[in-house]
């Protein structure tokens, strides 16, 4: 626990940020969990994952930002990429970040910029997904959504189950109508007033949520879900669930990390599970490779290695 809020403050160090990103052995390391840094490096990662039968979702990297060209930039691109991704057809949607957006600058400028990705998506067929970021965002991201859901069909939300709070966010939204959710355990460092902090109570909260959005209620106002994790007690619970619960395997799906249990992702796509792997690139990869390494202690293993040139 200790050396998982280490890594995390790390995350937020421009010092060691300047040290890593300048390391060679550091960005061959993080190119296990990035695509890279260029467009053209995340597509050709897109081809590779949809030739294999997996679906992905693309973050273009950055957040908290507080300087609206680059918030416009990071808009320039996930439309350019959109039209890409259209262009070739390619089954991939996208994922942001709201900091990313502006929202740290002004809330409407960010709800301006979402909405023209999210447009851009709708024009070439796809989805956009809002990612959750620290739990002093959940509000504002929650508000954003159903603002962009009063006019969209083709974006979705993201929600924590290691907050105490999801599980009353989840009900709202799926008595709402708009419970188009992916549902993971949480990367950021909360105080355990807010979170919980414990593993196994954490595996019993995610899979209670998912348990929420399969039932026959939730679907029936529209609910679909996307698990993101990997975890194999956990989706191999939800898997069972789906079957109880006679949802076919084509409308829900599993999410992996790229770079994170390869094996186990052809091994579920062979098994006919419908998969998406979300694929992050671009230049600003430090923050998003440091929470990588402190959500397990094998990525962080693998990391030492490397650099020790093992």
């Amino acid at each position: 626990m200790i050396l998982r809020h280490l890594l995390i403050a790390l995350s937020h160090s421009s010092t060691m940020q300047r040290m890593t990103v300048d390391f060679p052995p550091a960005r061959r390391v993080a190119r296990r969990f990035v695509a890279g840094e260029s467009r053209e490096d995340a597509l050709a990662v897109i081809r590779t994952l949809n030739q294999a039968g997996v679906l992905v979702t693309l973050d273009y990297l950055g957040e908290h930002v507080t300087d609206r060209a680059l918030a416009r930039a990071s808009v320039g691109e996930y439309k350019a990429m959109l039209r890409a991704i259209g262009a070739e057809n390619l089954q991939s949607g996208v994922s942001l970040k709201l900091s990313a957006m502006g929202v740290h600058i002004d809330e409407a400028f960010c709800v301006d910029n979402v909405r023209e990705v999210v447009a851009q998506a709708r024009e070439v067929g796809r989805f956009v997904r809002i990612d959750m970021e620290e739990s002093s965002l959940v509000d504002t991201t929650l508000r954003i959504y159903r603002r962009l859901r009063q006019e969209f069909d083709n974006v979705g939300v993201v929600l924590q189950a290691y907050l105490h709070r999801t599980r009353g966010d989840l009900e709202a939204l799926i008595q709402e109508g708009i419970a188009d959710v992916r549902l993971v355990k949480g990367a950021y460092d909360e105080p355990p007033d807010i979170a919980w902090h414990d593993r196994a109570k954490i595996q019993q909260e995610l899979i209670a949520l998912c348990e929420m959005m399969l039932s026959p209620e939730a679907r029936g106002h529209g609910a679909r879900l996307a698990l993101g994790s990997h975890d194999d007690v956990v989706y191999n619970r939800v898997i069972a669930l789906a079957r109880a619960q006679g949802v076919p395997p084509d409308q829900w799906e599993i999410q992996f990390l790229y770079g994170i249990r390869r094996d186990e992702l052809q091994r579920l796509v062979a098994a006919g599970h419908r998969m998406r792997v979300y694929v992050p690139y671009g230049e600003s990869w430090y923050p998003y490779f440091m929470r990588r390494l402190a959500e397990r202690p094998a990525n962080l293993l693998f990391f030492l290695r490397a650099m020790a040139g093992k």
